[in-house]
């Protein structure tokens, strides 16, 4: 299963293109690819498809994708790893 999941962007690497930043998942940190989120920084929520960040989503929209997310067994697990299991 692929799913866009939100994150919280806590870097964004400075350097040659394409842009880069980690992406904190619940907790789970990965690099995404951010060239398809320009205006995203840190501090924003974005929705992460296959490591790239492809939309800027609010705080209260990232909760509630990531609590029906979790609803779902091994969602998060799938897509993030075993790290992601709680």
């Amino acid at each position: 299963m692929c799913l866009g999941i939100p994150g919280r962007i806590v870097e964004v690497a400075e350097g040659p293109a394409p842009r880069m930043g980690t992406v904190d998942f619940d907790g789970v940190r990965r690099p995404v690819c951010l060239a398809y989120a320009p205006e995203a920084g840190v501090g924003d929520y974005v929705i992460v498809h296959v490591g790239f960040a492809i939309s800027r989503v609010d705080e209260a929209e990232a909760a509630k994708t990531l609590a029906v997310l979790r609803a779902i067994p091994e969602a998060l697990e799938s897509e993030l790893g075993p790290e992601a299991a709680r």
